[in-house]
């Protein structure tokens, strides 16, 4: 999903804290006082795991929560359905605390909304794919005919109804996760917590399986919340990256955001050798400073010259009264079509070498197009309007942004 700052809000956490320990309530006013994770183990034995997180989550985005061991991201994770209990502080999902929630009102939230994938594949070798995939409707209560049709289409999606008679032993362990993937799909839940789920996995599957996380989403969106310890899957798979140290969040934003503008050195520690090209796409970068020119009816190429020479400008990005991108028309062009004493209108001058890139192009595959380009290259969105250009000047910086 692209990101969007209007989205509807799905989860929302309001100062959450997780206390380890016996004297949680002397800990919890020590952490409110701004104590230190060390300070408050030495003097209650206690362990701060999540330490007044506040953020929102949206409907529909890929959410990764990483850091490094013992940064609090899978207690954090835990506290959205509840498997650990929050020692203080509010979850909301849709507007209802779940914290506030009866044991009968979590459990229906829970059938009805959420599903968890785990590291462990965890499926019981004694029945096989499909009634791995069928278990959970079958623990929820689900009648036989129709939890065997969910977990078929849960199978199907994931690619594997082809193998719904086969026993976890004979899979692979790319397969055994589809398998659990498809478990929690089954269920049809509106948001996926995911706590390290493809980490055990051999690079190339687990990639495979990003790929089919990314599959997915685009054919029915989510709201997945990913726990992850592996930069390059965060950078790949999230809407928006959450940072967390010592039980703190430090740091939320899109990729490119904390790339560019990470929060303190330990943010920029994780991000220093990122390869920034396979972050940002066209349109992060895209700059509207180029002079912009409406393609009127019957506009002639003296009045077009006048304008550009007038602003000092060798080339002119066209766009219509709707903004969708025209063309690039350049002084040169335009004064040899005056040497002509030509009268057409002044899209007749285009550029012929010019073609815009697409806003959600990887930056990695406009490089050579920019680089080689004598002019700054044009950017549309997916409707074709204009939204900026990218200059060899404007490549460079972005280029060398993490130092």
């Amino acid at each position: 999903m692209e990101y969007n700052r209007q989205s509807v809000v799905k989860i929302s956490l309001k100062n959450i804290y997780k206390v380890f320990g016996d004297d949680s309530e002397q800990a919890l006013r020590m952490a409110r006082a701004c104590k230190s994770k060390a300070e408050i183990y030495a003097s209650t034995g206690c362990t701060i795991g999540v330490d007044n997180a506040s953020f929102d989550i949206m409907a529909g985005e890929t959410f990764v929560i990483m850091g490094l061991s013992g940064s609090g991201k899978s207690t954090l994770l835990r506290l959205l359905n509840r498997l650990i209990e929050s020692t203080a502080g509010a979850v909301e999902i849709d507007g209802r605390d779940i914290t506030k929630m009866s044991k009968r009102e979590l459990i229906e939230l829970r059938r009805r909304d959420m599903s968890m994938v785990f590291q462990s594949f965890a499926l019981l070798p004694n029945r096989d794919v499909l009634g791995n995939a069928a278990f959970g409707l079958e623990i929820a209560g689900v009648g036989e005919a129709q939890r065997t049709a969910k977990a078929l289409a849960a199978l199907d999606a994931v690619g594997l109804k082809p193998y719904a008679k086969s026993r976890p032993d004979e899979l692979s362990g790319g397969m055994k996760q589809r398998v659990g993937l498809a478990r929690a799909l089954a269920g049809e839940p509106t948001i996926l917590l995911m706590d390290e789920a493809f980490s055990a996995l051999d690079p190339l599957i687990r990639t495979e399986m990003q790929d089919e996380l990314m599959r997915l989403q685009a054919e029915k969106s989510r709201t997945i919340i990913f726990v992850s310890h592996d930069l390059d899957e965060a950078m790949r798979i999230g809407d928006r990256i959450c940072i967390m140290q010592h039980g703190k969040v430090v740091q939320v934003g899109t990729p490119d955001e904390i790339v560019s503008k990470p929060a303190n050195d330990y943010v920029r520690s994780f991000f220093r050798n990122v390869d920034v090209s396979q972050v940002f796409k066209a349109g992060d970068i895209a700059r509207k400073t180029q002079l912009t020119i409406i393609d009127r009816q019957g506009a002639s190429v003296a009045a077009t010259l006048e304008q550009m020479e007038q602003s000092g400008r060798d080339v002119a990005i066209v766009v219509g009264r709707d903004k969708k991108f025209h063309g690039m028309i350049s002084q040169d062009a335009l004064i040899e079509k005056v040497k002509t004493k030509a009268v057409e209108p002044s899209r007749n001058a285009f550029l012929q070498d010019v073609a815009p890139i697409p806003a959600g192009e990887p930056l990695s595959n406009v490089l050579s197009r920019v680089a080689e380009s004598r002019w700054p290259v044009p950017v549309v969105d997916e409707h074709g309007r204009y939204v900026g250009s990218i200059s060899k000047s404007a490549l460079l910086e972005t280029l060398d942004r993490t130092g």
